[in-house]
Parts: structure tokens; sequence; C-alpha cells
């Protein structure tokens, strides 16, 4: 069902850090079948490309999502500030906007799981993982059958395969990943990014096309043009 969403006025409200991929959008699904109040989303981007980071997606497009999720989005940008000194400007700034509760999309990495959890913390959040301890396969197959709509728009040259760039993440594609020797079908290891642009949470779908092929960090990235 889509549209916006009503929550009580006694809970706890919630904010969540948000890259426009498959992940952050799972966990913010379950989030709301589990009744937390996410009002907000954060997203640190490139000061130099207008890109996050390893994603590549426009900031333009991640504000157009956060639109058609009816979401406040709060932004920061690397350069001349650094990653965790805007992490850090962002959750005052949520503080301030009264937030509670900081939200991740995590599953299995615990090393990045306890960076972030450590500084939200030290800021007085509670740290939140719904997705944390899910299997990889499972976390991927549960946001195709949930009705979401994924584009791969960046592939790890090292880890992963250029011809998946591009794709929609469907059944089919979940199945070559799981049979691909090595990759964590959820990419997990950073092997793919994904944007997701519809899907039961979203008033409507984000409308864009492919642009031009980039080659950032590694990765090659689909561009994707807002339209």
């Amino acid at each position: 069902m889509r549209g916006p969403r009503h929550f009580r006025g006694d809970q706890m409200l919630c904010a969540l850090g948000w890259s426009g991929g498959k992940d952050a959008t799972l966990a913010l699904d379950r989030a709301v079948r589990q009744g937390l109040d996410v009002r907000y989303l954060f997203t640190i981007h490139e000061g130099t490309t207008g890109l996050v980071r390893f994603h590549g997606v426009r900031r333009e497009l991640i504000a157009r999502q956060a639109a058609a999720l009816g979401l406040e989005l709060v932004e920061g940008r690397t350069h001349p500030a650094d990653f965790e000194a805007e992490l850090l400007r962002i959750l005052d700034a949520l503080r301030v906007r009264g937030v509670e509760a900081i939200l991740f999309g995590n599953l299995h990495l615990a090393d990045v799981r306890a960076w972030y959890e450590e500084r939200t913390t030290a800021r007085g959040f509670r740290h939140l993982e719904p997705l944390w301890g899910t299997p990889p396969a499972d976390a991927a197959a549960e946001l195709v059958a949930r009705g979401y709509r994924a584009r791969i728009v960046s592939v790890n040259l090292e880890l992963g395969r250029p011809e998946w760039l591009g794709r929609v993440l469907d059944a089919a594609l979940l199945e070559e990943l799981r049979r691909t020797e090595g990759v964590d079908p959820a990419g997990e290891r950073g092997e793919y990014h994904t944007f997701t642009y519809d899907g039961p949470l979203f008033r409507h779908a984000v409308a864009c096309e492919a642009g031009g092929i980039l080659e950032i960090e590694g990765h090659r990235i689909q561009d994707l043009v807002p339209v």
C-alpha cells in the first residue's frame, strides 16, 4: 500500500542512514512494519562530485527518493570536512529535531556496525539495526518479495562483475548472485550497490534514466539522470 504513514505520538522518533540502495530501503521497510516512527533520512555525499560515495548516485535523486517516501532528508557533504566530522554534525542536527534513535541497514559487518554505533551512542542516541543477522541472500530476496524495485548502479571491479551494471534486482539475478563463487549475494562486502526507485513505501516511482558510465575509485558506475 502506498502513501503516508501515521504514527502514535508516544513513539520514539528515528532517523535512518540512507544511501539510496536496497539495504537502507529494507531497513526502512522493516522499521515501519515494526512500528518505529522514522521521519528522517540522512546521507553524506562527495562534496566535489555531488555523488553518494561508491554508489555514484546523484544527490538530486536521493532528494527525490526522500520526497517520494514522504520523509525529510538531512544532507552532509565531504570536502572540506571529512566523513566523520559531517556525520557528527548531522547527528547534532537530528538531535535538535528531537530524534532519539539512529537506524542503519548493516547485515553482518561487525567492524562497520561498531564504528557507527560508537559515534551514535556517544551522541546520546539509541543505535538500531533492523537487518542485523539476516543472511545476505535472505535480505536481498525479502526486498524483491516485498515488491521493491532496485537497479545495480555501481560494481566494484575487483569484487563484482561489470555485466551486472544496470540490471534490476529480481529473482533471476538473485539466483545468479547466489551461484557466483566468492560473492556476497547482498553485496555486503561492496561487490555492488543499488538504487531503489519504487516499492510499497513510495508514493510514486522515482523517474530516472541511464546516463553515461563512470569509473571512480575502482567502481564502474551507471550514472542515473533524473527525468
